[in-house]
């Protein structure tokens, strides 16, 4: 059975990864706006994976007895930039996830909830892999520069990227 503590802020993290859909979401949208099909297909399948993030925990607080609160989701800034910084903003925000994670497992400990810090290890491995894919995508970014034919190129090797639910989830 989780606290009301953990609850709370296993709530705060089911609006925290909505919120993170909702911006990867945005982000398509402005790519396919600006052209670049690649590229919005690759924050379509980020969208996707915070979708399953975000019901990952909602499930967990349901099986564990607590109750699932949903809070609003705050608007994403709209305003993107170009590529590089578009993946520049991606991973600061993964950044504030990866610390938001920590915060739960830390928790967690505090609390001596042995399930609940079993359950958000698949987290914490998650956010490595989210924060390798964005510095390597900015590695990427970086070395193309302006070039369109880099641009181009990079376009068409993110538009192969396809949605992988997360073991159990199918």
């Amino acid at each position: 059975m989780l606290s009301e503590k953990m609850t709370e802020a296993l709530n705060g993290q089911i609006n925290k990864e909505m919120y993170s859909a909702y911006l990867y979401m945005d982000m398509s949208a402005h790519c396919t706006y600006e052209g670049l099909g690649g590229f919005a297909n690759w924050f379509m399948v980020q969208y996707q994976e915070e979708m399953s993030h975000a019901m990952k925990i909602y499930d967990y607080i349901n099986e564990q007895g607590g109750k699932v609160v949903l809070h609003a989701i705050e608007k994403p800034p709209g305003n993107f930039g170009t590529p590089l910084e578009m993946f520049e903003a991606t991973l600061k925000h993964e950044q504030f996830i990866t610390k938001s994670i920590h915060e739960l497992v830390d928790l967690a400990y505090e609390e001596k909830d042995y399930a609940t810090q079993i359950f958000l290890q698949w987290f914490v491995t998650e956010q490595i892999e989210e924060e390798a894919n964005d510095n390597e995508l900015i590695a990427k970014l970086k070395l193309v520069g302006n070039d369109g034919n880099g641009i181009f190129m990079l376009d068409r090797e993110l538009e192969t990227r396809t949605f992988t639910p997360p073991a159990g989830e199918e």
